[in-house]
């Protein structure tokens, strides 16, 4: 249901089934200052709903809820204005990984995460960035070894640069903006200059699509050893 609540800083909603799990979040996420719970949803169908009505900037997303489940609401949520998906799960399983960065989120945590690293997760995906955590990149790195990779799109590939093709190849490594900067022996700001166009360029919402994409496209082959 809608909980709408005024104030500045990152506006959140909180979609899970369970009403315990629910306020949980949500009152952890209160403690933070620079956050603003504006709504929360017992199911994929009431999330879109209150989504659309409170335009928040992250939403944390269950995976298993009645009605809709957390995928199909992801997917439903995607569009210009479309909040930061992060979505929250028991179930650190291949099938959940791989479907919903497909449909859009941003990030993925397992629901023991600690509460600091909640916060952080919340406030790396405001910002745009991308956030998997190590163990999900592990399983999802897997899944894409398992299945076979589509044919490089070579047409879309084709608008990057050199360069820019040497930062999506590492960004689909993991590497952060520090990172990449050491790489490729450059200022941080350029990173972000290149990170930016490749996404502009390939029609991207954000970091973890860029991924997703270099993995799909066979621009990146996983290694299997």
């Amino acid at each position: 249901m809608s909980t709408s609540s005024t104030g500045a800083g990152i506006r959140v909603v909180v979609a899970d089934d369970h009403e315990v799990v629910r306020a949980g979040y949500a009152g952890l996420l209160a403690t933070q200052p620079d956050f603003t719970v504006v709504g929360t949803a017992r199911d994929g169908a009431e999330a879109v709903r209150v989504c659309r009505e409170q335009l928040p900037d992250v939403v944390l997303m269950d995976v298993r809820m009645p009605v809709m489940d957390g995928i199909q609401a992801t997917a439903r949520l995607q569009g210009p204005d479309a909040p930061r998906v992060l979505v929250l799960t028991t179930f650190d399983l291949d099938e959940h990984v791989y479907d919903a960065l497909a449909a859009g989120a941003s990030g993925f945590l397992l629901k023991d995460v600690t509460a600091e690293r909640l916060f952080e997760a919340v406030r790396v995906v405001a910002a745009g960035e991308a956030l998997l955590a190590p163990a999900i990149t592990r399983r999802l790195i897997a899944e894409f070894a398992r299945i076979r990779p589509k044919a490089p799109t070579q047409a879309t590939l084709a608008a990057l640069t050199p360069r820019e093709t040497d930062v999506l190849r590492l960004l689909a490594e993991g590497l952060s903006n520090p990172e990449l900067a050491a790489r490729l022996h450059v200022g941080e700001e350029t990173v972000k200059t290149h990170v930016s166009r490749i996404l502009s360029k390939l029609g991207l919402r954000d970091r973890t699509q860029a991924v997703v994409m270099a993995y799909e496209s066979g621009l990146v082959v996983p290694r299997t050893g």
